[in-house]
């Protein structure tokens, strides 16, 4: 059985998006952490967030990542925040080729735009939260990756450079 490819990285570095992209050109499930916690609690993040608060969503968060971490032949995309856990990229570390997409802050600006699911971004000043948040996250997504690829690359050739790591490093267990 093959091992699993994480994505981790900032808000908007694109890891749904490759992630998707990467899971149709290997034939591997693809799953969204977030997306998993936000069908399990039926309702959005944004809202988990606004009503039982983030240390809340962290446990939920931790949860799901051990559960998808113990699967096999996923590409798992992690939320932004996932990293901030210890004990997320050790288990997600454990079971799969961890990938940190780097992204500028200013591409993040750019691609999150009119985004207001964010509830980390619900701030007048959106370019200090995410210079804030980024510079306490990033030294913990490098920490977490086993490789960096550049998120601001086109997805085909972010996915490119993906499959070449996947199978450098050994695809099965």
């Amino acid at each position: 059985m093959k091992n699993n490819i994480v994505l981790c990285g900032f808000m908007g570095c694109g890891k749904s998006t490759v992630g998707r992209a990467l899971a149709a050109r290997l034939n591997y499930e693809f799953c969204d952490s977030d997306a998993v916690i936000e069908q399990r609690e039926g309702t959005a993040i944004s809202t988990i967030f606004a009503e039982k608060g983030e240390p809340y969503f962290r446990e939920l968060e931790k949860t799901v990542i051990r559960e998808l971490s113990e699967q096999k032949g996923l590409i798992i995309a992690t939320g932004g925040g996932a990293v901030l856990n210890p004990e997320n990229a050790e288990s997600l570390r454990k079971t799969g080729l961890v990938i940190f997409l780097d992204i500028t802050p200013k591409a993040v600006l750019k691609r999150l735009e009119g985004d207001t699911t964010r509830p980390l971004l619900m701030r007048d000043d959106k370019e200090a939260a995410v210079n804030e948040l980024m510079t306490k996250r990033k030294p913990l997504y490098a920490a977490a990756g086993h490789h960096t690829v550049n998120a601001e690359l086109p997805v085909e050739k972010a996915v490119e450079k993906i499959v070449e790591l996947y199978v450098k490093n050994g695809s099965k267990s």
